[in-house]
Order: structure tokens, then C-alpha cells, then sequence
């Protein structure tokens, strides 16, 4: 008989469907509220995306998952409040969760200490507090939906259980090492984040939408072609990549698509006529990672009169020098048709912050101009070691494609793309601190919207005191003066907006929050701390009206 491995995750949800995803250890066929779905197989796992249509806007359900007729969640014995289904609604309000950085580690010392006081320690599961509250309060204060922004998985840093799993399959004396070498070793690392079971709990009940970053796959993923030529030479380095695609495809992507869209993936139909889908999702996976053209991981979500465009900004990159861009010309396209007007928020969400503290914003135009040849070929090579040195890969160390989302913006906060937002949000993480940053236009623009800049990072994978101090100095005045020299320097011109930080930056395990309702919105950052025995909890770090 089938028992479930992972999952239920509750998925996309619309006002009148939901996809549920699941892994089991055997095919079956998967029910939730009357509707079923076969299990696919893919190299020894066994997966089930079951589509629940007909729906009532607004109504909640609770809801249990069946392998072949047999009751399999919730588990026997649960003492979880029951998991939902809760359609979008006309009721304009939305409470939705955002943060990146995730390492699943044991929830016991010398896990839970600090960077500091362990080279072990990576503090509290921020995500973990949110679960234990949610288990506290009544389902109506519950957030509708979670967005994970990248470094959900951590490729090149395990636990110590998953590497037991790969030292007892591989000798970790040759490269890849310690770090994720293929497919089966990814299948381990998504287990191992999804299985305790407040946060299969919070998974099951809370819609989930996800985008991967550099750590998904490796640290630096597509920072320029010059990284890119070198790890494609590595022996290695084709199963890792082709296994993170796969993985990605399927256990992230393929719930961030809604029904129809599902019904339009033909990678998908062949999977799931495939008696082993492996072969097939491994050419994909292959063509997925050479050709950025003609795969869109990209996607929007709507809840009521909230767009939420979640923008891929690392496997969709364009690295030529001189023509470099986080998207392509098509990709970009698509951007511009669906972050529109005509909604109460406009949220774009990408694992890359939008806007950086303006002194790291010109060292990395600096930066950029100097790879390109600013400073001729000699300093374009020591460009690039800095560059993968520092992590300068962010919107400012694309130009053309930070001056396209500039334009974006502001036409939509024009009007010129229908009626205008009350606020236009960017949600990012990576740079493991949250921080507000609100954006002014030049006089006279007519932009009509409230425009900020969202950071939370890391929920559980702090930095150390060291890595902080750094990060401090570059939001200070000096650090500001000195990219300003360097970027004027290599003759970059300003950028077209200005910024400022509303709220500085914090640098503990913590997960946000939008409250939205109607056209007011509010941001709250916590963070996660000890207090007592059952387990994390979360503290207030800010709050912010948005609108």
C-alpha cells in the first residue's frame, strides 16, 4: 500500500481551484475533496499534482488526501489543527508571507546557536516560529499564502543527515564532494527541508509559491559567461545542473502554475505518460540549463485585486559582456504584459534585490562597467575576480535590465498601464538582511503609486559578526561617497530613481509579512527568538505603512 513521503502542499489556489502535490513511495492514485489524480514516476520517485476545480470563492475547506481510497492525511493521531483550502475571495484582503535562505538543520544545539558562538550554528527556524503561532491561532488570522524567494535548498552547504545519505552512496573524497552531486542527492536535500512536521503541517494548509536562487544549484549560479565556461569544464558539473533542474521542475515549479496552465506544459503530459519519466526530464533539465530561450520559469499569481509577478532573475540570465541581462527579450515581453495597472498592489517578486543600498548599487555598476572594458582588459580581468568574489550580481550589475524595470515602474505608476496601484512593492531576498527602502521620482514624473523595495532575508542562515560589520558599513555615508567615486570613475551615469532606506537593515532568522486590504498595505518583519520550551517564537523587528 502507498504511504506519502512529502507533502500534502497546498499550492497555487485561485477563487475557484487548487493543485495539491504530493511524493509517495509507490503509484497510486491520489484523492483530495472527490477529485484524483494518477501518480508519475520519475527515476524511482513517484509524484501526484491533483487539480481541485468547482470551488466557492472565498469559502474555506478542510481537506484530507487519500492513496488509492485509503485515508492518508492527516496522519493518525495528528494533534495539527486540520488542513484547508481557502479560494480567493472578493474581500480585497491578503495576508501573505516572503523570505529566502533556508538551511534545514536539526532544531537542537549547536544547530540553533549563532554563526559566533557555533561554526555550527545557524540560530531559530524563523519558519518553524510561524508554524508553531499558526498551531496557537484561530485559521482566520492564518496568512492565505507563503512565498519562498530562493535558497530554499542549499546545494553546496547539507546537513549532516543528508550527508550521511551521500558519504553511505559516494566517495566524498573526489569532487563534488560534500555538496549535492546529482538528482537522487536533491530528492534528499527537499525531504529533509519539508519533513518535520509543523512545517509539513504549515505546507499542507498555507498556498506556497516558489523561485530558486544561486544556492538552489551552487554559490555564484550564472553570475557571468567567465563562471559558467569554467564549471561546465568540471566533470561533475552536467549531473549536478541537470539534477537541479529536475528537482526544481519538480517539486518547486510545477506549483506555481495554475490548472490551465498546467494543461499547457507538454513536459508535463510526457512525463506523465512516460512508465519512467527520468530519460525525458533529464533532456529537458539539459536544454533547460543551454538555452535561456523558450523556458519561462517566470510566473504571476493573482489573490482578489493583488498581482503577484514572480520574475526568475538567475536561470533566465543573458551573460554575453555588453549585452548582459537578467531576462531575455522574450522573457522580458511577457514582463511587460503582465505587470500591470489595475490592481490594488502590484507585488514583483525576485530572488535579487531591485535596489541595494545606493553605495553597493554603483560598486556594483562600477563593477560591471569595469568587466565590460571600462578600464581596459587587464582591469577587466581582475573585475571579474572581484566581482564573483563579492556577489556583485544583482539588478545594478545589469543596467539595461535595471533601467527596463525602472521604466516599468514608473509607467505603471503612471497610469500609463492602467489605473495606478496604490503601492508597487519589489520582494527579494539573498542578502541575508531585511531591510525597506521607498523610491522617489524626479519632479514632475506624475507617478501616483507608492514604490518601495522589500527585503527579508535569511529565515534560518544568518550572517557571523564579521559578515555583518561589513554589510553595516556599506549603508553608511562614507561606503555611499565611495561607490560614487568609483561609478563615476568608470563612467556609469546615475540611476534614472532615487531611494532611501525607511528601515535599516537586520540581520537575524525572520520572515515577512504584507498585510493588504483594499488599496492600504502594511509591511511587519520578525524575528525569530527562544523563549521557554516550545520552541521559537517570533518577535517584531519593524512595521511600515506602505499605503
Amino acid at each position: 500500500m502507498a504511504s506519502l513521503v512529502l507533502g500534502p502542499l497546498l499550492r497555487h489556489i485561485g477563487p475557484t481551484d487548487a493543485t495539491v502535490w504530493v511524493e509517495t513511495d509507490a503509484p497510486c492514485k491520489v484523492e483530495v475533496l472527490g477529485h484524483g489524480a494518477k501518480t508519475f514516476h520519475v527515476e524511482g520517485h513517484h509524484y501526484g499534482l491533483v487539480v481541485v476545480d468547482g470551488l466557492e470563492p472565498g469559502r474555506t475547506y478542510e481537506y484530507g488526501v487519500s492513496l488509492d481510497g485509503a485515508p492518508a492525511w492527516p496522519e493518525e493521531g495528528s494533534s495539527f489543527p486540520p488542513s484547508v483550502l481557502r479560494p480567493t475571495g472578493d474581500d480585497h484582503a491578503l495576508r501573505l508571507l516572503f523570505g529566502s535562505c533556508r538551511l534545514s538543520l536539526p532544531h537542537e544545539p549547536p544547530y540553533t546557536l549563532s554563526p559566533d558562538e557555533d561554526e555550527r550554528g545557524r540560530g531559530l527556524d524563523a519558519l518553524r516560529a510561524v508554524a508553531l503561532r499558526m498551531t496557537r491561532e484561530p485559521n482566520d488570522e492564518w496568512p492565505r499564502a507563503i512565498f519562498f524567494i530562493g535558497d530554499q535548498v542549499y546545494a553546496d552547504e547539507v546537513s549532516p543527515k543528508t550527508l550521511e545519505f551521500i558519504r553511505a552512496r559516494r566517495d566524498t573524497s573526489v569532487p563534488p564532494g560534500e555538496e549535492i552531486a546529482d538528482f537522487e542527492e536533491y530528492t534528499r536535500l527537499y525531504w529533509e527541508s519539508w519533513q518535520d512536521p509543523v512545517i509539513r503541517w504549515l505546507l499542507s494548509t498555507v498556498s506556497s509559491s516558489m523561485l530558486f536562487d544561486d544556492h538552489d544549484v551552487h554559490d555564484d549560479w550564472n553570475i557571468s559567461d567567465d563562471w559558467v565556461a569554467r564549471m561546465r569544464q568540471k566533470p561533475w558539473w552536467d549531473e549536478r545542473i541537470v539534477g537541479a533542474f529536475m528537482s526544481y521542475w519538480l517539486y518547486q515549479h510545477l506549483g506555481n502554475l495554475s490548472p490551465a496552465e498546467l494543461a499547457q506544459e507538454e513536459i508535463l503530459e510526457r512525463v506523465r505518460a512516460a512508465d519512467d519519466g527520468g530519460p525525458l526530464l533529464r533532456e529537458f533539465a539539459f536544454v533547460a540549463d543551454r538555452e535561456v530561450k523558450g523556458r519561462r520559469w517566470s510566473f504571476y499569481r493573482d489573490f482578489g485585486r493583488t498581482r503577484l509577478v514572480a520574475i526568475d532573475c538567475r536561470a533566465g540570465r543573458v551573460l554575453e559582456e555588453g549585452k548582459r541581462l537578467m531576462i531575455d527579450d522574450e522573457e522580458w515581453e511577457w514582463l511587460r504584459e503582465t505587470a500591470t495597472g489595475d490592481f490594488d498592489h502590484l507585488l514583483l517578486a525576485m530572488g535579487d534585490p531591485y535596489l541595494l543600498a545606493p553605495g553597493i548599487h554603483d560598486v556594483q555598476a562600477w563593477n560591471e562597467a569595469v568587466c565590460g572594458g571600462a578600464w581596459g582588459a587587464p582591469a577587466a580581468t581582475l573585475g571579474e575576480k572581484i566581482r564573483e568574489a563579492l556577489d556583485l550580481d544583482h539588478w545594478a550589475s545589469f543596467p539595461r535590465a535595471f533601467r527596463r524595470l525602472t521604466e516599468l515602474v514608473t509607467e505603471v505608476g503612471q497610469g500609463k498601464r492602467g489605473r495606478p496601484p496604490a503601492s508597487i512593492v519589489a520582494l527579494s531576498g539573498d542578502v541575508h538582511n531585511a531591510y525597506l527602502a521607498q523610491v522617489g521620482f524626479r519632479r514632475g514624473t506624475g507617478v501616483q503609486s507608492n514604490v518601495y523595495q522589500a527585503v527579508c532575508s535569511p529565515i534560518r542562515n544568518p550572517l557571523d559578526a564579521k559578515e555583518r560589520r561589513a554589510q553595516r558599513f556599506a549603508t553608511t555615508p562614507l561606503a555611499t561617497v565611495i561607490g560614487r567615486v568609483l561609478r563615476i570613475s568608470a563612467g556609469v551615469p546615475p540611476p534614472e530613481i532615487r531611494w532611501r532606506f525607511v528601515r535599516e537593515p537586520s540581520f537575524d532568522n525572520q520572515i515577512a509579512t504584507l498585510e493588504l486590504d483594499g488599496r492600504s498595505a502594511l509591511l511587519r518583519v520578525e524575528r525569530a527568538v527562544e523563549r521557554g520550551d516550545s520552541g521559537p517564537e517570533l518577535e517584531l523587528v519593524f512595521d511600515y505603512t506602505l499605503a
